[in-house]
């Protein structure tokens, strides 16, 4: 499919809607007040029968006052900590080639690969997905680089299941009337460009791309002899993978489009009804200062047409023209805080609208504080690692195409001359063991007689391969005297061959 014709409504009608709604995920992702408020500020609002809004941030702001609407900021939290269960530990990538793994750990190590993954995943899991992305700049880099682009600037598409284009798109300049757009499109051993000038909901007329300088460099590398928009990959696969945060996508079935962590109305208004209680705990905490109201007699006059005022740090009173049974003294006032009601209802709010999101409310410290062991964490946090593993489930084939797709291009480019295969993935545990439950399993096994120093290296360094084992296995024989020759092999030539004893060997 080439780049669109010009004068076409922006963006495409079959991506409009759901576009429209990751305005709102991305309000709430961001904790932006004002973008939350514009967000809810959509043409399609609804509200009830008398006119008024019905979710707390469509409300309008006070005439002449300051919006004293509170934000919570658990949507963020919710997708950091999705990002954390997935990539709290770098995935451990394995090639069979041993030069592939070699020139895949430079190529990872100084591109901060797991840096990249943690924030692709943060963003996919607010916004439903989003693209990795395969490019380069030889002037920058002598390999290719990892990005990433969000769910809400891509238009990928299918074909049986198949990702066979993805259109990623920005703005470089919009005034409110004009848009300067660059779209960037990936297909199978190319990879377009094009620069559009249109208006807000129209994509309008391409122009060169010279006319933004920093598309400069872009312009410069297309393809001499071809249609004039085209750079050629010299690989046979995408150059850009699309990576779902997990579907199906509730609201838009049939779409292939990943759905957010919270694109559910309900999650949304649990978010709504948390900044709603937060915002009226403070109000209390605001009204409840003290407050002291005093007769006109207290008060000290400027002056005509100056006001009075009371001093509250005055140490000697002149005597105050007021009745001895008229009461007239200081009167201190001051409003209840009703804290332990809200505190129940935040923490009964927050705990459903993690729960609804998939999570467990143990992730987010709404639980016992109790210290206790990874088994006892994975076993009160079972709906977080579900819901992780359902994650993973669709990052590692899409991580796997990337990884091919960086090392076939690093082979296209001449930085090397590795074999490109595709790597196994193994994401690592989101919750690692105590240091000290592992050395009292080990100790407990070894008691029994019921482990051997090989399983006791591998259960405390699991990282480990198997040369590291075995030579770590080796130096705690040897020194503790385990180490021992081999009887049958002791002869007049020499010592013989040592060997490994067993664990009670003299």
């Amino acid at each position: 499919m080439p780049l669109p014709e010009n004068n076409t409504p922006w963006p495409p009608r079959q991506y409009a809607a759901q576009l429209a709604d990751m305005r709102i995920e991305d309000a709430w992702y961001s904790g932006d007040r004002a973008k939350l408020a514009r967000a809810y500020q959509l043409p399609d609002d609804r509200r009830d029968e008398n006119g008024k809004a019905l979710r707390f941030w469509q409300r309008p702001k006070p005439f002449g006052r300051r919006d004293g609407r509170l934000h919570v900021p658990l949507a963020e939290d919710i997708a950091a900590t999705s990002a954390a269960l997935l990539y709290s530990e770098p995935p451990t990538i394995t090639f069979e080639s041993k030069e592939t793994q070699k020139r895949w750990d430079q190529i990872a190590e100084e591109g901060g690969l797991h840096n990249v993954l943690r924030e692709a995943a943060e963003v996919t899991s607010a916004l439903g997905g989003s693209v990795l992305r395969a490019t380069w700049n030889l002037d920058l880099a002598k390999r290719p680089l990892t990005t990433v682009a969000h769910a809400d600037g891509i238009l990928p598409e299918w074909s049986y299941g198949i990702l066979t284009g993805v259109t990623i798109w920005r703005e470089m300049q919009n005034d409110g009337a004009i848009v300067l757009r660059h779209l960037e499109r990936h297909e199978s051993g190319r990879i377009l460009h094009a620069l559009y000038q249109g208006t807000p909901d129209n994509l309008g007329s391409r122009v060169p791309l010279s006319e933004v300088a920093e598309l400069g460099p872009i312009a410069e590398s297309l393809d001499a002899d071809g249609p004039g928009d085209t750079i050629t990959t010299g690989i046979d696969t995408l150059t850009a993978v699309y990576v779902p945060n997990v579907r199906p996508n509730r609201k838009y079935r049939g779409s292939m489009l990943g759905r957010s962590d919270w694109q559910s109305d309900g999650v949304r208004d649990l978010f709504g009804s948390l900044d709603e209680t937060y915002t009226s705990w403070m109000r209390d905490i605001r009204l409840a200062k003290a407050r002291i109201i005093a007769p006109d007699g207290f008060l000290t006059n400027l002056g005509p047409g100056e006001g009075a005022y009371f001093d509250d740090d005055r140490e000697v009173w002149s005597g105050i023209n007021a009745p001895p049974t008229g009461n007239a003294g200081l009167t201190l006032n001051q409003f209840a805080i009703r804290v332990s009601e809200h505190e129940q209802t935040w923490a009964a709010l927050t705990r459903q609208a993690v729960q609804a999101a998939g999570y467990s409310a143990q992730s987010f410290g709404l639980g016992d504080s109790t210290a206790v062991t990874a088994t006892e964490v994975v076993a009160r946090e079972r709906k977080s690692m579900i819901t992780r593993d359902q994650k993973a489930g669709y990052q590692k084939p899409a991580l796997a195409d990337h990884i091919y797709a960086v090392l076939q291009l690093d082979r296209a480019l001449g930085l090397s001359k590795v074999v490109p295969e595709r790597p196994q993935i193994q994401f690592g545990d989101s919750v690692s063991e105590d240091p000290k439950t592992t050395a009292e399993t080990i100790s407990l096994y070894a008691q029994a007689q019921a482990i051997s120093t090989e399983t006791k290296v591998r259960l405390r360094a699991p990282d480990l391969d198997d040369v590291a084992v075995k030579a770590e296995v080796e130096r705690i024989l040897r020194e503790t005297g385990q180490l021992v020759n081999d009887p049958a092999e002791t002869g007049a030539e020499g010592p013989g061959t040592p060997r490994f004893g067993g664990e009670g060997a003299d």
